[in-house]
């Protein structure tokens, strides 16, 4: 019968020292005159954005990870968080919010499926005609289909229902109906906000939310 391999606690190996860290860290910590300052508790399950060698953002890892790719130097610290540290045996290291790598990844080109919910989420929930942004809210197709309209990116934008029905089977130059923006194809970034909901306010430069 095999035996059973004990968990390893965490633990982080590296070729000129070992580190172990806590997965609580310092509550405190001291600024540039020495005072000591209250630093906010957080896990080391903690979000940490991942920006490609570009500064382009393409993922979101845990405080761990994020820690082992600093020192094994694949990724280089852009953002720390000022009021908290990471405490090991040792000592004490920033406490990661946005790295970067060190060697540009080639992401996979990353499909984006076009259906409604996508259109209202690229539109942010609000009607492209009049901007009410009260449900419930439609999909229009720009050029009707019964005059040669197609289900694309392009062709899709998000409509209350009474703007909807007041274009009709015309053309928004015909019932002199302006779109507040051109529809196109999102970008992967838009749907990783999304995703993620609340961000940390160090995030927002690098997700274009500035």
């Amino acid at each position: 019968m095999r035996k059973r391999r004990a968990k390893i606690p965490f633990v982080s190996y590296f070729s000129c020292r070992r580190i172990a860290f806590s997965t609580t860290f310092a509550q405190f910590r001291h600024d540039q005159t020495g005072r000591q300052e209250t630093a906010v508790f957080l896990s080391l399950n903690s979000r940490v954005l991942i920006l490609n060698q570009s500064y382009e953002p393409i993922s979101v890892c845990s405080t761990k990870k994020a820690l082992l790719l600093l020192f094994l130097t694949k990724a280089e610290i852009v953002e720390e968080r000022s009021t908290s540290v990471v405490r090991s045996v040792r000592g004490f290291y920033p406490f990661p919010s946005v790295i970067r790598l060190s060697a540009y990844l080639r992401v996979p080109f990353r499909k984006i499926e076009l259906s409604r919910k996508n259109i209202l989420r690229r539109d942010g929930f609000r009607c492209q005609y009049c901007g009410n942004n009260h449900p419930p809210l439609t999909v229009d197709h720009i050029i009707p289909r019964s005059r040669g309209g197609n289900d694309s990116w392009e062709n899709l934008t998000c409509a209350c229902v009474k703007c909807n029905n007041k274009k009709g089977n015309r053309t928004p130059d015909e019932a002199r109906m302006r779109l507040m923006s051109i529809p196109k194809k999102p970008h992967h970034v838009l749907f990783l906000k999304h995703y993620l909901g609340k961000v940390d306010e160090t995030w927002r430069p690098y997700l274009f939310m500035d």
